[in-house]
């Protein structure tokens, strides 16, 4: 057995595989041998600690099937037996995965008012959740820990005896204490900002919202297209606005306006004096300015761009960080789910949110609702989404084929915005026709602050590398507006290459999500060859920030694992410098088999989504009873 495995590792060696990292042979190994051997350490070291219960339910969790190896082409012969080639290949989404509700962990909740300094519950009898410590407490699965996260920072936990770690602050008779030192020194202190209030989530759920700047900017483009049309010229391009002769743009006119006289007062209720800034419009020089040169760009990621995640990013010296792509749509009807990918943490401080539609009219009134309700250095709009889902519709990459209605949302979110205008494109639609270089001379002349340009088109996806030598040459299209080059960034010499070639800055994705170290890299100019406890303490960090953020009951703890699966199924991909055969690793090439310099980095290094849950397990306890994951790209899945 282990001859034949040697053999097989020493063909692998003699021969490169194609897509495959080149490693050190002493690492290398079969997939049976790299299971046989997480799975005996991993049982090992249960064994001192686990009971035969916890052994049954980790034997459940983990024995799950890989999938099939990719099936290769069949040869002329075989297909004249008439066996058929499976055509379906593993990408893409898995679209139909099993979302468990976060109220399936936590079946019996303490009542609210009970966690709240025991005050009256409002709802008395008809109330449906439990007032009885005593008997919340026999049924409440075991703490995780004896430290509680929140309660060291901020000297009080908001979750009280529902925490997983009530252990640190709550007193034999169920009494939760506090640090008061701790709780006058964060008096005030507000860690992250942008939520939803309730009274704008009822009024725009009541559709009682105005937007002034808005409905003028649409009424003199709806003018301009009737003219047009009169005319016998349908082309209805954005409007231009009137400019006086300092180049200060008027402000247009609307009917209410007209009927007020000097007597009569304004149509919008004010406090105080009517001073310039409410009557004039802003130049583009005189908005707030971000200085974008030479910064590293972290970019606006869906599902594991969140704000923990943000949070370890900054640690590591991200520059600029985004929020994920948000629906213009759910925004404008106060979906709080949509709102909760607009909150920013202190430590972010150039952050932007990322709007994702297809008419002027949605996304402009939702810029003048961000403009007024929320903390942004700057907005970006998202033109690169590949998704059927927005594609279809004329969103994402659907708005660089539609130039008209991308000038008409550029100029409107531009008049309503007192913050910089960012574009993020693809190099086009299909895949060998760039229209990239076509539109960006355009999007200049409609003062885009920045733009950040993919090197891939929609149908490539990541079948391909980045275009970089095209990147170059919008970069220069692109002057004196600044563009940032974005695509198969995974080391510092890969940012070295990319600077070369003209742009401004560079925009990390999933090379952050497979080692969020890479600033770190690229600032120091230096391969790190990162331990696997210090990858360790990375995943510590983020499940601490994700208990503050989500909660550090039991569904904030759950929400928490979820998501921090989901970056394994990328973190998974790293290979240690040290164990390379040639240094750096590139991002289009897959990890072998390999058995790394401990326990801990060997499971770091599997692709198994069950050893990805055994980490979990090390930070966050064991999963429930009921727990099911299946990632969210079907390249990583296992059923």
């Amino acid at each position: 057995m282990e001859g034949e495995a040697e053999e097989a590792v020493g063909k692998k060696t003699d021969v490169a595989v194609k897509g495959e990292a080149a490693l050190k042979p002493q690492y290398l190994t079969t997939k049976e041998q790299f299971h046989a051997f997480v799975d005996s350490e991993w049982q090992g070291q249960k064994s001192e600690k686990a009971t035969d219960s916890d052994k049954g339910e980790d034997t459940m969790t983990t024995s799950i099937e890989e999938p099939e190896p990719k099936k290769l082409k069949l040869d002329a012969e075989e297909e004249k037996k008439g066996l058929k080639p499976d055509r379906k290949r593993m990408r893409g989404q898995n679209k139909s995965r099993p979302h468990t509700k976060p109220t399936a962990f936590d079946e019996k909740r303490l009542c609210l008012s009970v966690i709240q300094d025991n005050r009256e519950c409002p709802f008395g009898d008809k109330c449906q959740f439990q007032h009885d410590v005593a008997e919340y407490m026999a049924t409440k699965p075991a703490d995780i820990g004896e430290s509680c996260y929140l309660y060291d920072t901020f000297g009080k936990c908001g979750y009280g005896l529902c925490c997983r770690f009530a252990k640190a602050h709550t007193t034999p008779d169920f009494k939760t204490v506090e640090k008061a030192e701790l709780v006058q020194a964060n008096e005030g202190r507000m860690p992250v900002k942008n939520s939803l209030s309730k009274d704008l989530q009822i009024r725009l759920r009541k559709r009682s919202v105005t937007f002034d700047q808005s409905a003028e900017y649409l009424n003199v483009l709806s003018n301009q297209k009737d003219k047009r049309e009169q005319q016998g010229n349908g082309d209805a391009r954005a409007p231009e606005l009137p400019a006086d002769p300092t180049g200060r743009e008027q402000h247009v006119s609307t009917e209410a306006e007209a009927q007020a006289g000097p007597d009569k007062p304004p149509p919008v209720k004010t406090v105080g004096p009517l001073t310039d800034v409410d009557i004039v419009k802003l130049r583009l020089c005189e908005k707030k300015q971000v200085d974008f040169q030479d910064k590293l760009y972290l970019a606006p990621l869906t599902t594991c761009g969140n704000l923990p995640f943000r949070r370890v990013c900054k640690r590591f010296g991200a520059d600029i960080t985004c929020g994920e792509m948000a629906m213009c749509t759910n925004l404008l009807q106060g979906q709080q789910s949509e709102w909760a990918l607009l909150k920013r943490h202190e430590s972010e401080d150039v952050f932007g949110v990322q709007v994702e539609g297809c008419f002027p009219d949605t996304m402009t009134r939702c810029a003048e609702l961000i403009n007024g309700n929320i903390d942004v250095d700057f907005v970006d709009i998202n033109s690169g989404c590949p998704i059927d889902l927005v594609y279809k519709k004329g969103g994402g990459c659907g708005l660089m084929t539609r130039t008209r209605k991308f000038e008409q949302i550029i100029k409107g979110m531009n008049y309503v915005l007192d913050v910089p205008l960012t574009v993020k494109i693809r190099t086009g639609v299909q895949e060998k026709c760039n229209i990239a270089h076509k539109l960006i001379p355009e999007m200049k002349k409609w003062d885009v602050s920045m733009i950040t340009l993919h090197g891939r088109s929609r149908e490539q996806r990541y079948t391909k590398s980045a275009d970089w030598d095209y990147i170059n040459t919008c970069s220069k299209l692109a002057s004196p507006v600044p563009l940032f080059g974005n695509g198969d960034v995974l080391s510092y010499e890969d940012a070295m290459k990319a600077r070369e070639t003209g742009v401004s800055g560079i925009m990390i994705a999933r090379g952050a999500l497979i080692k969020p170290w890479i600033f770190t890299e690229i600032k120091e100019s230096r391969h790190w060859d990162i331990s696997s406890s210090e990858r360790l303490d990375v995943l510590r960090d983020f499940s601490n920030f994700g208990l503050e953020h989500w909660g550090s009951d039991t569904r904030g703890v759950e929400k928490t694992r979820t998501f921090m699966l989901e970056w394994l199924s990328f973190m998974c991909r790293y290979i240690p410098v040290g164990l390379l055969e040639r240094v750096p690793q590139k991002i289009n090439e897959r990890p072998p088999f390999y058995l790394g310099r401990n326990y801990l980095e060997s499971l770091m290094a599997s692709q198994h989504v069950g050893d990805w849950v055994r980490i979990s397990e090390m930070l966050l306890g064991p999963v429930p009873k009921n727990f099911n994951f299946l990632p969210k790209h079907k390249a990583n899945a296992y059923k």
